[in-house]
C-alpha cells in the first residue's frame, strides 16, 4: 500500500490556516511578549505564576506556528470529485433512516475536519460510507464503536 505524502485540504482550509498563521505571528506573539514583560516586572521569576503561564502559552503558540508552516509546506489542495458522485469538497445532505433526522455536512480532509461546524473527514465512518455514492443511494455506516445505521443521500453539491 502506498503511503500518501502531504496534507489534503480544500482551498478554504488552506486560506483558514494562512489567516491563523498570520494572527499567531502578528497578534498573539506580540501579546505574549507584553505578558512576559509584565511578569518580569513583578520581580522574582522563580515563583512567578504569571511568568510561567506566559512562557507556556508562548511555547504553545510557537508549536502551532511550526505545525501550520509544516502543513502549508506539504499541502495538496483537493478539488471536488466528479459531478455525479459524492466526494471530498462536496456538501452532502442525507437522511438517517432509523431516526428520520436530516443532516448536511461538508466532506473534507482529516486536518480540516471539525464536526462542530459539520466538516466531516472523508476518513470518518460517515465520510467513508458517502464517498463515490450517488443521489438517492442508501449506504450503511458502521462506527468505530460498532453501531450500524443506514443513511440515504438526498442531495449534494
Amino acid at each position: 500500500m502506498a503511503i500518501k505524502k502531504g496534507y489534503e485540504l480544500t482551498q478554504e482550509g488552506v486560506e483558514n490556516l494562512k489567516k491563523e498563521l498570520q494572527y499567531l505571528k502578528e497578534v498573539r506573539r506580540a501579546e505574549i511578549v507584553e505578558a512576559l514583560k509584565e511578569a518580569r516586572a513583578q520581580g522574582d521569576l522563580s515563583e512567578n505564576a504569571d511568568y510561567d503561564a506566559a512562557r507556556n502559552e508562548q511555547a504553545l503558540i510557537e508549536e502551532r506556528i511550526k505545525q501550520i508552516e509544516n502543513i502549508l509546506k506539504d499541502v495538496r489542495i483537493i478539488r471536488s470529485t466528479a459531478e455525479d458522485v459524492v466526494g471530498i469538497g462536496k456538501r452532502v445532505r442525507f437522511l438517517i433512516l432509523d431516526s428520520k433526522v436530516e443532516r448536511e455536512i461538508l466532506l473534507v480532509g482529516t486536518i480540516e475536519a471539525d464536526p462542530k461546524v459539520n466538516k466531516i473527514s472523508i476518513e470518518s465512518p460517515v465520510g467513508r460510507a458517502l464517498m463515490n455514492q450517488k443521489k438517492n443511494d442508501i449506504v450503511t455506516v458502521q462506527t468505530d464503536a460498532g453501531k450500524v445505521y443506514d443513511i440515504q443521500i438526498l442531495d449534494f453539491e
